[in-house]
């Protein structure tokens, strides 16, 4: 289950948390139709440029990156790809 507001309170957690110069959230939970999650979240992918990725390696982009969506994860993402790149690296 996606919901139309989700994609817009991704975006605001994670610009809460880091300096972003690009940011593109897509809901791809049309593709999973009939895969039921248990909590009912959607499936999202995020891309982000953001000054805090700088000298970090991907596993830990991608912590900062569930750190900062903090309950969401438990409530309204399913699952979530990410990729996390530093404004040298976009």
């Amino acid at each position: 289950m996606s919901d139309a507001a989700t994609p817009d309170l991704i975006a605001s957690a994670l610009r809460e948390k880091f300096t972003v110069h690009a940011l593109r959230i897509e809901d791809d939970s049309h593709e999973h139709a009939g895969h039921q999650s248990a909590g009912g979240g959607g499936h999202y992918t995020v891309v982000i440029v953001a000054d805090e990725f700088a000298g970090k390696r991907s596993v830990a982009r991608h912590r900062l990156v569930y750190d900062a969506l903090g309950s969401l994860m438990q409530t309204r993402i399913h699952a979530l790809a990410i990729d996390a790149k530093s404004p040298s690296e976009a």
